[in-house]
């Protein structure tokens, strides 16, 4: 192998790594911020979804946050037992089951509003450039997203 191959194959070369230790440095600067809501980092994206569109069934809200009933059933759970949400039982369908905000949940909302300004800052990015990122990592996504449905 020459060494111009061997030079990208250093971990410091993945695009892969890059990637996973940005989302570690992320995850770590949001748990302080999040502690003082009493929430954790899946917990925080859980009732984000929630406060876009209350009452969305189980199943709708896992697509939403990419994660499968056996991840997310214990999450709800602790989020219930928190008093953030309720889970309901559809009367014609005791399968589908619906997630709410309690008032404790929905007013949890202005206290986390501050956490985005906080990211911002941490990060030491404009509003603009935040977005700009986001909406870089968002094409990333659906391009490999597309490059493996087109492989399946």
């Amino acid at each position: 192998m020459t060494d111009d191959l061997e030079a990208y194959l250093t971990l410091d070369q993945q695009l892969c790594f890059a990637l996973y230790g940005a989302t570690l440095a992320v995850t770590r600067t949001y748990k302080p911020l999040l502690e003082s809501l009493g929430l954790t980092y899946p917990q925080y994206l859980t009732m984000m979804a929630l406060w876009e569109e209350d009452g969305q069934g189980v199943k709708s809200l896992g697509e939403k946050l990419g994660l499968d009933s056996g991840t997310l059933s214990p999450l709800l759970k602790r989020l219930e037992q928190s008093g953030f949400i309720t889970r309901r039982r559809d009367a014609s369908d005791e399968r589908q089951v619906t997630i709410s905000l309690t008032e404790k949940g929905a007013d949890l909302k202005v206290r986390a509003v501050d956490v985005m300004a906080s990211i911002g800052d941490a990060m030491g990015c404009s509003l603009e450039e935040m977005a700009s990122l986001r909406e870089a990592l968002h094409g990333l996504r659906d391009r490999l997203n597309a490059a493996q449905d087109h492989s399946s």
